[in-house]
């Protein structure tokens, strides 16, 4: 390491002290990797919270602290926190499964349907594939920087191709022009046409998360306060970008929407690119798409388990002691890591049930928007004076983005909630409100009866000692 490379983390590690925590991670993650990282999470935050968010793990619940009215500064973090901590690790079951359900996908394509594998078999693939992420997450800071690299060209070569391959294979045989940007059908359980439309928002809003993904490992980055509002920046105008331009592909060869829903496959869209591409080209885009959505897991597992790590850290989990505790060889919160496999592994069992998991999947969204919501909420109000501006802000247009923003997260938070049906039963109930209020009434009452007496926010370790390997300041 260079003068000049001892001086930037001389200047993180002193940032990150002047927010009360001493260092305890390696600075392996460059520009480039964290820029990788965002990309493979995907996201979005409101622009005036850049600057003090992005040299801490704990990311929304500190800010939140930060921003919140005298006296409610540990009500405001604890809310953020298990909110925060709920949709983290809700994704991660979520992200997994799918993987899992691609795998079983394409050993149906591949065994021309005489092998469709039961639910049992599935979680079985989840476990394992949890299991593989563990160890993955456990790893060195360098390593899981490097890995990231390779996730952002597996995704963007796998992107391309699937683009490609629908477009040009399909030939002739794709719809017009008109019906692949106008064509509406309501195959949903609503009859009203708005309100379907409306509800439709739902389905896609679990990828659109991970809005905090490089605070959290803004700790393990080198130049994070301008490394990691950079890399938010740079993932989601490409992920924007290519994002649309596969959906736009995908809408041009799906002729007949009720028939992809009949499909026999665990996953309709592998239906798409087997009539399209046949079996053997189906199974060649598959697998690499299968390989993009495991290294998704495992970036979101790196993410989920920061956060643990930071939360734990200032003592508001359970076992806090324990699962802040920081690897000496790897530098890396390995107790963390397992913590989130271990209650991914947990939520999975509710794969058994179809209704279940969908109902997993907003809630994901539902705990995760709900963290994002009130750091704003409070930015705009209560710590309007408080926040000091830096490197990256959106000055005048601060206010109105953030009025926006909040707004959206109460609207989808409202349509996440809703059943998919206008009569629904056990088997197509929407859980995701008792999955998400039974976190909220622990943390509610746990509040109330205990935490309120000694949770006090974001506690200062710094003084508490200096670890001479990541910490210099002469």
């Amino acid at each position: 390491m260079d003068e000049k490379e001892l001086a930037n983390l001389d200047v993180d590690n002193a940032k990150l002290a002047q927010l009360g925590y001493r260092s305890e991670f390696n600075r392996e993650f460059s520009l480039l990797e964290t820029c990788a990282f965002s990309f493979s999470i995907l996201g979005i935050v409101s622009g005036r919270i850049f600057h003090p968010l992005f040299r801490t793990s704990a990311g929304l619940y500190y800010f939140s602290a930060k921003m919140a009215p005298e006296g409610y500064a540990p009500l405001a973090s604890w809310i953020t926190g298990w909110a925060n901590i709920t949709g983290q690790v809700a994704l991660v079951t979520g992200i997994d499964f799918t993987c899992a359900q691609m795998i079983a996908t394409g050993i149906a394509v591949g065994s021309d349907g005489k092998t469709i594998l039961s639910l049992g078999a599935t979680y079985g693939i989840l476990l394992a594939i949890l299991f593989l992420h563990g160890i993955i997450c456990s790893a060195a800071t360098k390593i899981i920087a490097r890995l990231n690299l390779f996730y952002v060209l597996v995704n963007v070569g796998t992107t391309m191709a699937a683009i490609i391959s629908l477009l040009v294979v399909s030939g002739d045989n794709k719809v017009s022009t008109k019906d692949a940007f106008t064509l509406f059908e309501n195959n949903g359980g609503w009859e009203n046409n708005g309100w379907a439309f409306m509800l439709s928002f739902t389905s896609a809003m679990w990828t659109l998360t991970g809005y905090d993904s490089a605070a959290h490992i803004s700790e393990e980055t080198a130049g994070a306060s301008k490394a990691a509002p950079t890399a938010i920046l740079v993932a989601v105008s490409s992920s924007a970008i290519l994002g649309w331009i596969l959906l736009i592909s995908t809408s041009f060869v799906i002729p007949s929407i009720p028939a992809l829903l009949g499909t026999s496959l665990p996953l309709p869209m592998g239906q798409v690119f087997l009539s399209v591409l046949g079996k053997h080209g189906m199974l060649t885009i598959w697998s690499f798409i299968t390989v993009v959505q495991f290294v998704t897991g495992a970036a979101q597992g790196v993410d989920a388990s920061r956060v643990v790590f930071a939360f734990a850290r200032d003592n508001a989990l359970p076992g806090s002691r324990w699962w802040k505790k920081v690897s000496e060889k790897s530098r890396v919160p390995v107790h963390a890591v397992w913590f989130v496999m271990f209650w991914a592994g947990i939520c999975g069992l509710l794969g058994f049930s179809a209704a279940a998991l969908t109902s997993l999947a907003g809630a994901s969204v539902i705990g995760l928007y709900t963290s994002y919501a009130v750091p704003i909420l409070l930015c705009i109000t209560s710590g309007r004076n408080k926040f000091e501006a830096g490197w990256f802000t959106l000055g005048r247009w601060s206010i109105p983005i953030g009025v926006v923003a909040v707004s959206w997260v109460i609207f989808i938070t409202v349509l996440l909630l809703f059943p998919p049906g206008q009569k629904p039963e056990p088997g197509t109930m929407n859980y995701a409100t008792l999955l998400v209020g039974a976190v909220f009434v622990f943390a509610t009452v746990s509040w109330i009866f205990s935490a309120r007496k000694w949770f006090h926010g974001p506690v200062r370790n710094v003084d508490d000692g200096t670890d001479k390997k990541n910490f210099r300041i002469e």
